[in-house]
């Protein structure tokens, strides 16, 4: 079994709808897949909720003293992959998430307040030596300087190169299939199958499938 652990300590960063994305496309691709939603707001347990149940389960673990137990549970019983929802400004559940990562995901809005934002959450993945990669989220579909001077700024950053981040060659963008699907307990892929916003998932999930080997 493989977890991915997405991480930020900004809110607003879009690491629910990564995580129920993610989810969705692993279990559309055959792997027995489930989300362990540990942010108190429960937005993935509301998603699963607008969706009517059914898979990728959803599982609530509030307590971050139980998220290496729920992970051990989550293979006993067969899944393939966990994908953990953190909450921000959480550095005890998101130090929890670290340790038990095969791959942490550090969504990212192209954006100066974000994107200084990024070494919080660096400084919480560096102790467990996990690779991580910052994955941008929410920018324009097609603003190319934007992406790059984001991507300078990272990769010129010298405490984050210290640390092993590296900025992730996918991304998901301001798309409007990304809220609607949200809604109605769905996600892209499965809202509108030939969208834009459903290549760019698939797209991730190709990648990211190669980092845990799944």
């Amino acid at each position: 079994m493989r977890t991915i652990s997405i991480i930020s300590q900004k809110g607003g960063a879009g690491k629910t709808t990564l995580a129920i994305h993610l989810a969705v496309a692993a279990m559309q691709s055959g792997l027995a897949t489930l989300i362990l939603d540990t942010d108190p707001q429960a937005t993935a347990s509301q998603w699963y909720q607008w969706r009517g149940g059914g898979e990728p389960d959803v599982i609530d673990c509030a307590a971050h003293a139980l998220l290496a137990r729920k992970v051990q549970q989550a293979s006993e019983l067969g899944a393939e992959l966990v994908v953990i929802d953190t909450p921000p400004h959480a550095d005890i559940m998101a130090r929890e998430a670290c340790r038990v990562a095969d791959l942490v995901l550090i969504p990212c809005r192209p954006q100066a307040f974000d994107l200084a934002a990024i070494e919080a959450t660096a400084d919480l993945v560096r102790a467990a030596d996990k690779p991580a990669f910052v994955l941008f989220m929410g920018g324009p579909p097609r603003a190319p300087a934007i992406y790059r001077e984001a991507r300078e700024l990272i990769e010129g950053t010298d405490r984050l190169e210290t640390r092993k981040v590296a900025v992730a060659p996918v991304m998901l963008t301001q798309r409007a299939a990304y809220h609607h699907s949200s809604g109605e307990g769905r996600t892209a892929s499965e809202f509108e199958p030939t969208s834009k916003a459903a290549e760019e998932v698939a797209t991730l999930w190709t990648w990211t499938r190669a980092q845990v080997d799944v």
